[in-house]
């Protein structure tokens, strides 16, 4: 017979089928990138055209991320989750059978819908399952899935592209949605989360989910969110010109060096859940101040291929430590708001594009491939800067009480 103490640190189902979930979303986000080349030349149209499949995902996941979740905020989280999951499977079959180019874009743009949505839900859901003090680790284990998709969706797309065609990989992951989608169904409980049936305290409607908005310390968690991953993502999205133009790795070498980068996502990650659960401020505190090292020292030593290998690690680590933080963060101050969850999601696609076009930018003007490491740097330190006030006015907020 288990102990309650065993009890209470097993891991829930409900909580396994939402990593699914992740799982799968991460890899229709990851995979189209090893699969361009095949999908531009079966549809005729140029590699620019075909890149539109990655810029449509993201700008439909900061969409839906406000709108699917306002949309949805009086209806239990489980039917939310569930319709969640259908719409993304359909988006995936729409883009496996897809006879032409806009159509694939607008499997694409049907798939990116749920993401914000379900992850920003799922995340309340989740927390939700467990006791309150394992909370932040419950959101690492729904973003688990998200970060080993990381690792494995460019190698998994361009391995089965290759050998079936890139059908194919949008049918396994078709069948990846259908299985999170018989899992949350049969294993989430029906009143799991915080909804009107369950807590007549939390926000519902339009008007209340808004006004979880009034709160200082959403916005300012929101802004680190959008600094500190913008700067990361803005480093990550031209890393491989880095490898190959200034350590001296051949284009080969890339692959497994991004898979380098994403072991250290899913280290970080559970890392980063479990010690925000002890103390979640300073964990967010050290992980963007790690970030922010991690990310000069990489501009000073990137022509070590040693180094590099170790820096791209850390990156990946301290870039995903405080992801599950700021996502409990961010709803234990607006009371659980199902919007706030999804605005942290939309904040992280609004960083990544920022950072992304200042890292060019510095590219553009001239400054050479390790420019945006050093912009990235810049931005995760104006992040830690954001939270530090948004800390000593939480600190002292709590003494006035």
């Amino acid at each position: 017979m288990h102990s309650a103490a065993a009890e209470r640190r097993r891991t829930p189902s409900g909580l396994l089928a939402l990593a699914v979930g992740g799982f799968g979303i991460g890899l229709t986000e990851f995979l189209i990138a090893g699969l361009l080349p095949q999908v531009a030349s079966s549809f005729a149209v140029s590699e620019a055209t075909a890149g539109r499949l990655i810029s449509g995902y993201a700008l439909s996941v900061a969409v839906g991320a406000i709108v699917l979740t306002a949309a949805t905020a009086r209806l239990p989280r489980k039917q939310v989750l569930v319709g969640l999951v259908v719409l993304f499977v359909l988006g995936n079959l729409l883009c496996a059978i897809a006879p032409s180019y806009p159509v694939m874009l607008w499997g694409r743009i049907v798939a990116a819908l749920c993401h914000g949505s379900f992850f920003g839900i799922g995340s309340l859901v989740a927390r939700s399952l467990v006791a309150p003090e394992r909370k932040s680790r419950a959101v690492a284990v729904m973003f688990a899935g998200l970060t080993v998709a990381n690792v494995l969706g460019v190698p998994f797309g361009a391995l089965v592209g290759e050998r079936w065609g890139w059908r194919a990989a949008f049918w396994a992951v078709t069948v990846v949605g259908l299985l999170a989608l018989a899992g949350i169904i049969a294993c989430v409980p029906g009143r799991a989360g915080k909804t009107p049936t369950t807590d007549p305290a939390a926000p519902t409607g339009l008007r209340a989910q808004l006004g979880a908005f009034r709160s200082g310390q959403v916005w300012l968690t929101l802004l680190a969110t959008a600094l500190g991953y913008g700067g990361m993502f803005g480093a990550f999205s031209y890393i491989a010109y880095t490898f190959t133009e200034v350590g001296g790795f051949s284009s080969a070498d890339v692959a497994w060096l991004l898979m380098v980068y994403g072991v250290g996502l899913v280290v970080g990650n559970m890392v980063g859940g479990r010690a925000a659960d002890r103390d979640r401020d300073r964990t967010l505190l050290l992980a963007l101040v790690g970030l922010t090292v991690t990310l000069a020292v990489f501009g000073l030593l990137a022509e070590s291929p040693t180094a590099s290998v170790v820096l791209v690690f850390l990156m990946g680590v301290f870039g995903f430590a405080g992801v599950p933080g700021m996502i409990t963060r961010v709803t234990d101050h607006a009371q659980g708001a199902a919007l706030a969850a999804g605005a942290n999601v939309s904040a992280s696609n609004i960083g990544n594009a920022l950072g992304a076009w200042a890292g060019g930018l510095a590219i553009t003007v001239g400054l050479g491939y390790t420019a945006p490491l050093y912009v990235g740097a810049g931005m995760v330190l104006t992040a830690v800067a954001v939270m530090a006030v948004a800390v000593g006015q939480d600190r002292e907020s709590a003494l006035r009480r």
